[in-house]
């Protein structure tokens, strides 16, 4: 084992013991991910990164099936179009362990969650998402949008005008004492950021066309 070796283990094992500062989870990051993120992706690494780390510190924060499922599929709604593809995996699993959080048990818990509601009903759905939830839930930006991708995936939602989906998801988050004031807002933060990040790609890719028509 070389001493570089010895060393991450001996901060990470440090590290483990205590709270990690954002300066530490980046350290951690980039000696587990040692690739160049692409610049389109590379803001939306370094917010996820700094999200978990606070999160991390919450007391009363708890990695519950909401948390897996904001986190799972967000990251693969940003990450789409990334390249090489075959870093995702790696990437995901930097971010999480260098925030103290297990990737493979945050993939497995949102798998199962969603096989759960798949194919069911806005109400079938509260009725699970109520009877999951015994103990009080931490919001966060995560969890709301969690929550978000549960419902909008609902049966009756299906080709639902978004007023529509957006009043059976209000009365979801009122029935289950969370604000949709501020679950609305990262809900509209997440639509204009994928949004925007399309819109990046399809100019970059545009103009990689136009260079290549360029130099023929």
């Amino acid at each position: 084992m070389s001493q570089h070796t010895l060393t991450l283990l001996r901060f990470t094992y440090k590290k483990l013991k205590e709270k990690l500062t954002v300066s530490d989870s980046k350290k951690l990051f980039h000696e587990k991910f040692p690739y160049v993120i692409p610049g389109l992706y590379k803001r939306i690494v370094d917010e996820m990164l700094v999200e978990l780390n606070l999160l991390n510190h919450q007391i009363e924060f708890k990695q519950d099936y909401l948390f897996c499922v904001g986190l799972t599929e967000t990251y693969k709604e940003f990450m789409k179009g990334y390249k090489p593809e075959k870093h995702l995996d790696l990437l995901f699993e930097s971010l999480c362990s260098s925030t103290n959080f297990k990737a493979e048990e945050i993939k497995e818990i949102s798998q199962k969650s969603q096989k759960e509601f798949k194919e069911k009903s806005s109400e079938d759905l509260f009725k699970l998402l109520k009877g999951k939830n015994n103990s009080k839930i931490y919001p966060s930006r995560i969890l709301n949008l969690g929550i978000f991708i549960i419902i909008s995936k609902s049966q009756d939602l299906k080709g639902k005008s978004e007023s529509e989906t957006n009043n059976v998801i209000s009365d979801i988050f009122e029935k289950l004492n969370l604000s949709f004031n501020k679950a609305e807002k990262d809900i509209g933060i997440y639509k204009s950021s994928l949004s925007k990040m399309q819109q990046a790609k399809e100019l970059a890719e545009e103009l990689k066309i136009k260079d290549k028509k360029k130099k023929s």
